[in-house]
């Protein structure tokens, strides 16, 4: 199993949320590591870990779940909503040290087995300035080796009987979410996300409001409209994002609402190279 260089390197990027953690259900916690989220769902000896964090940060991550879980605690399995570099950041260290399986959607699998890297992020997209560093993000993938398996066909998500998985493409070819009918829960990925994430100061403040996925980091702008409208029709009562404070009830209703009536106006960028030319992992 081999590590990408670039992978491996800290990012100097932080929020005021940082470090917290939220219990969003009775059986789900959200982790924020810098500006992006993880969930642990389950208890003591039957836990699953969703998305691996920003590189460098096994160690708070494993530090966190042995708070929740007990020493020495260990997920079942690590579920992966895609593969970009702040979501995958500390998979290779956990699954080092855990022995874990990792679970992905096919049309993800490229890139995380060393054999292909996403489109380039697009530092002149319309947007803020965390738009504007983008093309020091590693877009390169990871490789994970034997330890990546395919999300089952049926839609049900190892480890978690209660909870099916989403195709939700757009932002990456395979991206997937998590829902779980039985209480209106969504785990989203960056299907969709709760903080306007190209501008720095509200990247750094965890300013609430629902928006389409990262504008620099999103190649296929069509399909992550399609992708928006199939999580808001769920009606969830309330979504872990991979980016932003969790949110429920009206707030989210209504902000999911508005997103979809107004996507091109709020999430499509008004230019960039992917805008009119959309990149769908075949490229």
């Amino acid at each position: 199993m081999s590590d990408n260089k670039n992978h491996d390197k800290y990012m100097p990027m932080t929020s005021v949320e940082s470090g917290n953690l939220t219990q969003v259900t009775k059986d789900v916690h959200c982790l924020t590591n810098q500006i992006v989220n993880l969930c642990f769902i389950g208890k003591a000896d039957d836990w699953i870990l969703i998305d691996a964090g920003m590189p460098k940060s096994a160690n708070i991550i494993i530090k966190q779940a042995e708070i929740l879980f007990g020493k020495n605690a260990k997920p079942k399995a690590l579920i992966l909503t895609h593969g970009h570099f702040d979501h995958v950041g500390a998979a290779n260290e956990l699954v080092e040290k855990w022995d874990i399986p990792v679970f992905a959607h096919p049309l993800e699998h490229p890139f995380l087995t060393g054999e292909r890297s996403y489109p380039d992020p697009d530092p002149l997209v319309e947007g803020g300035l965390v738009a504007k560093i983008s093309g020091l993000f590693p877009e390169e993938p990871i490789n994970l080796g034997n330890n990546i398996s395919l999300l089952p066909e049926d839609g049900s998500v190892p480890g978690l009987p209660d909870w099916e998985w989403m195709h939700t493409p757009g932002h990456t070819p395979g991206h997937v979410s998590l829902y779980r009918k039985a209480d209106n829960t969504l785990i989203a990925g960056d299907a969709f996300i709760t903080v306007k994430q190209d501008e720095l100061l509200k990247v750094m403040m965890q300013t609430k409001e629902v928006n389409g996925p990262p504008r620099y980091f999103t190649p296929d702008w069509e399909q992550a409209e399609i992708s928006v409208a199939k999580l808001a029709g769920l009606n969830p009562a309330t979504a872990v994002t991979g980016h932003g404070r969790p949110m429920s009830g009206k707030e989210l209703s209504a902000g999911l609402k508005k997103l979809v009536n107004n996507f091109k106006e709020m999430a499509v960028p008004d230019y960039g190279k992917y805008v009119e030319h959309p990149n769908r992992g075949n490229d």
